[in-house]
Order: C-alpha cells, then structure tokens, then sequence
C-alpha cells in the first residue's frame, strides 16, 4: 500500500530504490527531529540568559565561529568516508548537549539563575552550537544524498526524504511541548513569568530535554550504519557524467571548498538564493522573537510558544508534501520550482509591514519556514547533482554554513537599526519606521533573487540533459 501511495504521488519507484529513500527519510526525519526539539529551546534559553536584544550579535558570533568549523569540516571529508563523518560530528554534537545539560541544570550557573547578562557566557555558546547543527548535520546529510543518488531518482525520492523531515519536524516540537507540559506543574503568570520556587522545576525539565535531544543524536549513528548495511551498492551510485570537467589531478586542498565557490557562478547562484532567503527571514524572525520575549519572558513560556511555532511549520510542510507540491518541479521542472518561493516571502513581507502584531507574525514565519521546507529545500539539493564531490561535499559545506550565518549576519545588521529607530523617534513610531526599512530591504532582494532561480534552473536543466558536469 506505501508502495502504491508513493508511486502514484512521486513517481515510479523500484523497490529497492524505495527502501532507499524510506531510510534516508528517517533519517532525516530524526536529525530535523532533534534539530526542531533543540531550536525552541536555543531561542529561550538565549533570551532568558543572555537577553533577547543580543540575538542580533549571537548572529554574527556564529560567523565567525563557522570558518573555523567548515575548515575543520573539509579536512574531515579528505580523511575520513562519507559515512563516518556522520559518525564523528554527531558523537561530538552528542557529547556537547550533554554538557549543555548540565550547564542549564546547574543552580549557579543554569537557567535557575535570574540574571539575564551578555556576561554569562554558557549563553552564547549554546546559541552557536544548535546554530552550527542546524547548517553542518544537516548540509552533511544532503551532500550525501545528492552523492549517492541520479537526477531521475532524486526527482522522485527527495520529497520522499523531505516528507521524514516534516515528521520530524512536527514530532520534534511536540515531544518538547508535551514534556515540558507534562513534567511542570506550576502556574505561569499573566506575563509568562514563573514562580521563584519552581525556577529550578522549569531548568531540571528543560535540561532533560537537552539530554533526550543527545539521545536522538546518537541514534542518528546507528541509523547510518544500518543503511549503508543494507542499501544495495547499485542504489548508492550517484550522477554519472560522460563530460568531465577538465582539471589538474591534484590532492583535495584545505580551501578547495571556498576556491570552487568563488570560481563557478553556478555555485555562486546557489549560494545568493539561500542568502536572499535567510536575510529576509532573518529580517522577520528577530521581530518574531522579540514579540515572543516581550509577551513571554520566562525560558519556559517562551519555549511552550516556540515549540508550537515549530510544530505548525512540520504540520504546512507536511501537507503540502502529501498534497504534492513536488509536482510543481516535475511537471513544471526544476526552475520554476525555485521560481516559486521569491513572491510567496514578498507576499508575507508586505503582510508584515500592514498587520505587525504578533498573531499574524506567527503564520507569516510558519508558512514562510513551510513552503521552503517542502518545495524550495529539495529542488535546491537537486541543484548539487550534476557537480563534482568537492562541490557537492566541500562548496556545499561553505554555501551551508557560509550563506546561512553569512546571511543571517547579514539581517542582523539591519535589525541593529531598531534600537536606532526606537531611541530616536520612540517605542510606537521608531518601530515603524524599523519595519518599513525592513519591508523595502526585503522587496529589494526579492526582485534579485527571482532572476538568479530562473537562470539556475535553465543551467541546471542543460547540464543533465548533456550529462555532464557543471562544476
């Protein structure tokens, strides 16, 4: 009956190839799982600790601590087969949320303390962590997909993939709202705040959530080693191309990744559109998340909120996923699958500046997060089938990491301007004018990045029809 259900939505799977995707949905469906349980509490935990005015800076101290990670990330691909990397990242990610357990169990140093400080260092490093799992666990898994998979199969089975990840994302979420619920039992204020006595009730549970995300990490190990265990080796052969691209036989060097980037204006397409994307929703989520601190201050309330943010952005992706919003790049091809997302964010841009209010700020990030999930995300890691490995492993890594927090730098910027905005012309008209300045930003890249899609997608259509390398 699956079998069926998948042939008739996606296309004409063979069997192994459906075993195939199915695992590599779970897969993916644990890492966005444990990805989507650790993002509430990221934002929560930050703003409880260290203040919701410094999400901006914590933005740039992700940059720069991405250079040396993608440097570390590179060597590893040289050193060590694909699947071990999964390996070694996700036993080091494990080991650090253990240790972030108990950082936010801790009396004096833990989420107990009242203190809200940029001094409390704990804070941001545990910001910059579920930053870098969100870009690094997660380009890893693509790049490997992409590497062990053809045009033809992808264009079935990456929606596959990308429906495990919507489970994930719903699952995710929820287990974090219901445990929290479950194991609390005092009230919270009008305000979102909570009793002095149960502080540390609130820290212990949302430290054991930590740990159960720890958990989901090291699963993701044995999962791996269980599909490449019983993957067929026909199914884990990738593009072949009959045109090569012509270079020097040389050993893969520490910056290859980079030089690629900056050499191929393929991969620079790829790497402005995930800009264009994340400057804009960088944009709208730091006024989101400040609404959120300002009607729920606690760590705890803030996290039940943002959990049902999260879960309601897997529940849109994942019925646009069963409703099929993949066959817009089947029927319509590639490019005008990526073609689709740019006016859709204009749309919610415009939304934003007439209604900014928090109600309506939660739908426009949830549909925003869920279309990109389910139509933008898995034509965008097709993208990477007719390249090389070091474009698929090392250049992905870069545009990954690189035009995510790149980016995301990017939005903070401007939204430093809204403390500007509010000491110069007030709390009401200052926050007006910090919205139209981020309605105009928005529209702006919106324009560029519809045209930079269309081409991709024409590039991108050329190189499998001739068979052959782009990059």
């Amino acid at each position: 009956m699956l079998s069926q259900i998948a042939r008739s939505w996606w296309g004409n799977f063979q069997k192994e190839e459906l075993k195939k995707f199915g695992l590599l949905s779970l897969i993916f469906g644990f890492i966005i799982g444990t990805y989507w349980m650790l993002r509430p509490l990221k934002d929560s935990i930050f703003m409880s600790v260290v203040g919701s005015n410094y999400i901006p800076y914590a933005k740039w101290l992700s940059l720069l601590i991405v250079f040396p990670l993608v440097l570390i990330y590179n060597k590893l691909v040289d050193l060590f087969p694909r699947q071990k990397l999964f390996y070694a990242l996700c036993a080091i990610y494990g080991v650090l949320a253990i240790i972030f357990a108990f950082l936010a169990y801790s009396p004096t140093w833990g989420l107990a303390n009242a203190i809200v400080s940029p001094t409390r260092w704990w804070g941001w490093a545990w910001y910059v962590y579920v930053e870098s799992f969100g870009s690094l666990i997660v380009a890893l898994f693509w790049a490997f997909a992409a590497d062990t998979t053809t045009p033809e199969s992808a264009s079935r089975g990456f929606p596959v993939v990308a429906l495990g990840g919507q489970l994930g994302n719903i699952f995710g979420p929820w287990f974090l709202q219901f445990l929290v619920g479950r194991f609390t039992s005092f009230e919270i204020g009008p305000e979102g705040e909570i009793p002095k006595e149960a502080a540390q009730q609130s820290a212990t549970v949302l430290a054991g959530m930590i740990v159960f995300a720890a958990i989901l990490i090291f699963s993701i190990i044995a999962l791996v080693r269980y599909f490449m265990a019983v993957t067929p080796k026909e199914q884990l052969i990738g593009f072949q191309a009959t045109k090569e691209v012509s270079h020097k036989e040389e050993e893969p060097g520490f910056l290859e990744g980079l030089k690629l980037l900056f050499s191929s204006g393929y991969l620079l397409g790829i790497f402005a559109i995930i800009t264009a994307y994340e400057v804009i929703v960088t944009i709208l989520d730091y006024n989101f998340k400040t609404f959120v601190n300002a009607a729920y201050p606690s760590a705890h309330a803030s996290t039940l909120y943002l959990a049902s943010y999260g879960m309601w952005v897997g529940i849109i992706s994942l019925f646009s996923i069963i409703l099929g919003i993949n066959k817009i790049q089947r029927v319509l091809g590639l490019g005008v699958s990526l073609m689709c997302l740019p006016p859709l964010i204009g749309i919610a841009v415009l939304t934003f500046w007439w209604y900014p209010v928090l109600g309506i700020l939660f739908w426009i990030m949830v549909l925003s997060k869920a279309v990109n999930y389910a139509l933008n995300q898995p034509s965008m890691k097709q993208l990477y089938i007719p390249t090389s490995k070091e474009a698929k492993y090392k250049s992905q890594a870069f545009i990954e990491m690189y035009g995510s927090r790149g980016s995301k730098a990017l939005g903070s910027a401007v939204n430093g301007w809204r403390k500007w905005f509010i000491g110069q012309y007030g709390a009401i008209e200052g926050l007006s004018f910090f919205i139209s300045l981020c309605t105009f930003t928005s529209l702006g890249i919106v324009g560029i990045w519809f045209f930079i899609a269309l081409g991709l997608g024409r590039t991108y259509k050329k190189a499998v029809d001739q068979k052959r390398v782009i990059v």
